[in-house]
């Protein structure tokens, strides 16, 4: 549908935990592709999922859409994990959190649960790069972000260029 402006960190929305989906709708219809509208938006190399609340918005739907493999976009809505395994450090970054990278645990192997935007509830056993990608995205819908889960001397140092960049923004508006 439409391309929408990506909600930045330290907006409110991004810290609250997202609302279960429970009328499928037209409104959960459009949601799911202003998600993959703004996130192709965006280019290959800009970002590989993207979460409702990164929209403002605080329902549990996630899109991702990893260029190149096996599953293809898809659609999360109110999802869960049923297992985690094969941890990993992973490099992440995240367009709510821009000009950050880091690395943090996270399992490389997941079996999910989760509904399309239809309402119809499916399983996935999700690997490598889709896997990593999903469960950034359900910290999306947990309040999270992937600064939270980053050793705590690399939070700080993040959390410290964030506030940086803000006073600058801030003084190029006045």
């Amino acid at each position: 549908m439409n391309q929408q402006k990506i909600v930045v960190y330290p907006n409110k929305t991004l810290s609250a935990i997202s609302a279960p989906v429970e009328v499928f709708d037209e409104d959960i219809q459009d949601l799911v592709q202003d998600l993959f509208t703004t996130l192709k938006s965006l280019g290959d190399n800009s970002g590989i999922g993207m979460s409702a609340p990164q929209l403002g918005v605080s329902k549990r739907v996630s899109v991702v859409h990893v260029p190149g493999d096996e599953y293809g976009p898809k659609t999360y809505i109110n999802p869960v994990v049923l297992s985690r395994s094969a941890y990993g450090l992973v490099e992440e970054s995240c367009l709510s959190v821009p000009g950050i990278v880091g690395n943090v645990i996270r399992a490389t192997v997941i079996s999910v649960e989760a509904q399309d935007s239809e309402g119809n509830r499916f399983e996935s056993d999700l690997t490598g790069m889709h896997a990593v990608c999903l469960l950034h995205e359900i910290d999306h819908l947990d309040g999270k972000l992937f600064i939270d889960r980053m050793f705590w001397i690399r939070r700080w140092l993040a959390k410290q260029k964030l506030k940086k960049q803000q006073s600058i923004d801030v003084a190029a508006v006045n």
